[in-house]
C-alpha cells in the first residue's frame, strides 16, 4: 500500500537556551516592535516575571488566571487589555497562563511571546480552551499560536517534584494520543516517539535532581515535541475524556491526564499494533503498557481520580459526555460500557489492564 498523507508545520520561532530567559524574551518583544506588552502571571510566578519583563516595555502586568480558562476570567482579561492599548503579551506560567493570553489572542489577534514553566505544550499548538458552566470547549485557530516561545529548563526548578512529574504525564499523553488522533501521520508518530524517549529520560531524572538541569532540559526538550505532534494530529480519545473531567468536574489538568493515560493506552494498543511498537521502543520496554507503568512507578506518578475529588458516582454522566466526542480515527470502537470502565479503574487506581 502506498504512503499518503497530509501534514501542516506551524510557523512558530523556539529559543531554547537555559539560564537566558529574559535576554530571549527581550529579543522576541523587540522582534516583534511591541511597545505596550501585557504580562500575564500568577502571584507564585511575580518574582520570576520581574526578572524576565526587567528589559521590555511592560504596560500592564495582570494575575487574574484560573484553571480551564473561565469565560468570564477571558473577558475581564479581554477588557484589560484593550484598555490600555497593549501590543503584545507575555506569559509567563503553565498551561493555565498560556491559555489565558490565547483566549486574549483569539478575539484580539494580540502576538504572544510564551515562556513555559511547566512541561504543559500548550505554548507550541494552536488549540484554545474556555469553560462556561461545567463545559469545556476547545478550538483551534492559527492566531492564538504563540509567535515565539521561550524554553529555559532552569525556570523549572522550582516546579515542586509532584507537580513536574504530573506536568510531564500530560506532555507524554500528547504523544501518545497523537499515534491516532484525527490528523495522526507518519511525521508526527516520528515527533510523538521521539518526546517519550526524551520525557522517559527526563522525567525520573528530575526526580532523582530536582535541582539539575539535565533533566529539566531532557523533559522540557520531549514536552515540546509531544506539543508539535498533538497540535498537527489533533485530539485523540485521551484528551477528550480529560477535557470532560476537567471542565465537567473541575479536576486539575495535569493530574488528570497522569492518571487516565495508562488505561486509554491499555485499551488501543493491542488494536494499533505498530504505533504500539514505536511506543514500546521509545520506552525501551516490552510492551508500551509496560514502559509507562514503569515510569510511572519510578516517578511515584499520581494513581487515582478519587483522590482529586472525582466521585464514583459521576461516572454514569461523564461516560454518557464522552461518548458523544469519541474520535472516528480511535482503534477501537467503544462503548458508554467500556468508558465507565475505563473511569472505574482511573477512580480507583487499578492496574491497567
Amino acid at each position: 500500500m502506498s504512503m499518503r498523507f497530509e501534514h501542516e508545520n506551524f510557523p512558530q520561532r523556539v529559543v531554547f537556551a537555559s539560564n537566558e530567559a529574559a535576554r530571549s524574551v527581550a529579543t522576541e518583544v523587540r522582534r516583534l516592535e511591541a511597545q505596550r506588552v501585557m504580562v500575564i502571571a500568577g502571584k507564585p510566578e511575580r518574582e520570576l516575571a520581574d526578572h524576565i519583563a526587567a528589559d521590555i516595555p511592560e504596560a500592564l502586568r495582570y494575575e487574574d488566571i484560573a484553571m480551564h480558562v473561565p469565560i468570564e476570567v477571558a473577558e475581564r482579561a479581554r477588557v484589560a487589555a484593550e484598555s490600555h492599548n497593549i501590543d503584545a503579551i507575555v506569559s509567563v506560567g503553565g498551561g493555565s497562563t498560556t491559555g489565558l493570553a490565547k483566549a486574549i489572542a483569539l478575539t484580539s489577534g494580540l502576538p504572544i511571546v510564551a515562556v513555559p514553566t511547566t512541561y504543559a505544550g500548550s505554548e507550541a499548538t494552536n488549540v484554545w480552551g474556555l469553560t462556561q458552566g461545567a463545559k469545556k470547549t476547545t478550538g483551534a485557530d492559527m492566531g492564538v499560536l504563540p509567535k515565539s516561545v521561550v524554553y529555559d529548563a532552569s525556570l523549572m526548578i522550582s516546579l515542586p517534584v509532584p507537580l513536574s512529574v504530573a506536568s510531564g504525564l500530560n506532555a507524554l499523553a500528547h504523544c501518545v494520543d497523537s499515534m491516532w488522533a484525527p490528523r495522526s501521520n507518519p511525521i508526527n508518530r516520528v515527533f510523538a516517539a521521539e518526546g517519550i524517549r526524551a520525557l522517559n529520560i527526563g522525567l525520573p531524572t528530575v526526580v532523582a535532581d530536582p535541582r539539575g538541569v539535565e533533566g529539566r532540559e531532557f523533559a522540557l526538550y520531549g514536552a515540546y515535541l509531544s506539543a508539535v505532534a498533538f497540535a498537527s494530529a489533533g485530539s485523540g480519545l485521551h484528551h477528550k475524556i480529560c477535557h470532560v473531567l476537567g471542565g465537567k468536574y473541575d479536576l486539575p489538568h495535569a493530574q488528570t491526564h497522569a492518571i487516565v493515560l495508562p488505561y486509554v493506552l491499555a485499551l488501543n494498543a493491542p488494536a494499533a499494533v505498530d504505533d504500539e511498537r514505536r511506543m514500546a521502543d521509545a520506552f525501551v520496554a516490552e510492551s508500551a503498557v509496560e514502559g509507562l507503568e514503569r515510569l510511572r512507578s519510578r516517578t511515584d506518578a499520581p494513581r487515582a481520580l478519587r483522590d482529586y475529588g472525582f466521585e464514583r458516582e459521576q461516572i454514569p454522566s461523564a461516560a454518557e459526555a464522552i461518548l458523544l466526542v469519541v474520535p472516528e480515527s480511535n482503534p477501537v470502537s467503544v462503548s458508554k460500557q467500556d468508558i465507565e470502565r475505563l473511569l472505574d479503574a482511573a477512580w480507583s487506581g487499578t492496574e491497567p489492564q
